[in-house]
């Protein structure tokens, strides 16, 4: 089992998991306006919310597993550690919990409805783009970074609020939009460490692309400028929470995107000595963070 756990990296889970509860939570409190639900109807609600946060784990999990399983000669370089390198794992038990993952996350999403079960259809469909051949996106650049940012990203905060009501309206997607806009250059890096073995399995990487420095200032206003979004959101009328409370996000987000950067250009070449940057790990923190400051800015003051 602790093999397994490895397998899915259970420490990627958290945010996705995150990330769909507070897309619910949000649609919970925008939806609300003073209104107070009954018992069986916050029972039913809370079973689905719950199962959202879970399946969205799944998913991520079997996108985890599916790349490992395409991966494996370049981790063999990478990370030669990990279960399917290291022989811990056979491939025939990878594609079983890979498949696993894949089909418990879209049957808990058709049990919650239509909208989210096209949307985590969608996702999952494009974590097969990135990882399996022959498009196998995470090839090229460009195509990688929006194959990871549109469903991680947007899909991911507009399917957390298909839980609990519609997702016609333009606030689920502006919000989705800055998530995504964001993991457009956070998920650069871990392309850092894996520059070795990207190279042998003819991925060009945006650091391989561009090189380590050039790279990092081409992430940089990804990783701060989207979250001024929030306040502007406010100004909008777009976003319905707390107007104080989503301006402070907005502003500590974009604060802490620049200590991230600045991170990142302090000694730029040590990026490729660790698979876990401490600027990757706080780009997860600010994920995480943003997740659950968001959902408080749409329950305190309503």
């Amino acid at each position: 089992m602790h093999i397994y756990l490895t397998f899915v990296r259970p420490f990627t889970l958290l945010p996705p998991a995150l990330g769909m509860l507070s897309g619910s939570f949000v649609a919970l409190g925008a939806s609300l306006d003073g209104r107070t639900l009954g018992a069986i109807e916050l029972g039913l609600l809370a079973v689905k919310i719950a199962a959202g946060g879970i399946l969205a784990a799944l998913l991520n999990g079997a996108s985890n597993g599916l790349n490992q399983i395409f991966d494996i000669e370049i981790d063999r370089i990478n990370k030669p550690g990990r279960p399917l390198p290291s022989s811990q794992l056979s491939l025939r038990e990878a594609w079983l919990i890979t498949v696993a993952c894949y089909l418990a996350a879209l049957l808990m999403a058709f049990a919650i409805g239509r909208d989210c079960f096209y949307l985590v259809a969608i996702t999952a469909l494009l974590t097969i783009v990135y990882s399996a051949p022959p498009l196998r996106s995470k090839r090229h650049w460009l195509l990688a970074a929006f194959t990871i940012a549109i469903p991680r990203g947007i899909f991911l905060k507009v399917a957390g609020w298909a839980v609990v009501r519609p997702c016609d309206a333009w606030e689920p997607w502006f919000i989705g939009g800055i998530f995504g806009l964001f993991l457009l250059g956070a998920t650069t890096t871990k392309d850092y460490a894996d520059m070795k073995g990207d190279c042998t399995g003819q991925c060009s990487t945006l650091p391989l692309r561009f090189g380590i420095v050039t790279s990092i200032w081409l992430i940089a206003p990804f990783l701060t400028l989207p979250f001024l979004l929030f306040p502007l959101g406010v100004v909008w009328r777009i976003l319905t929470g707390n107007p104080c409370m989503l301006c402070v996000l907005g502003m500590t987000l974009t604060l802490w995107g620049g200590y991230m950067v600045k991170l990142l250009l302090r000694a730029p070449h040590s990026l490729t000595a660790t698979e876990n940057h401490p600027a990757w790990c706080h780009m997860y923190f600010m994920m995480m963070y943003a997740q659950i400051a968001l959902a408080a800015a749409y329950w305190v003051g309503r």
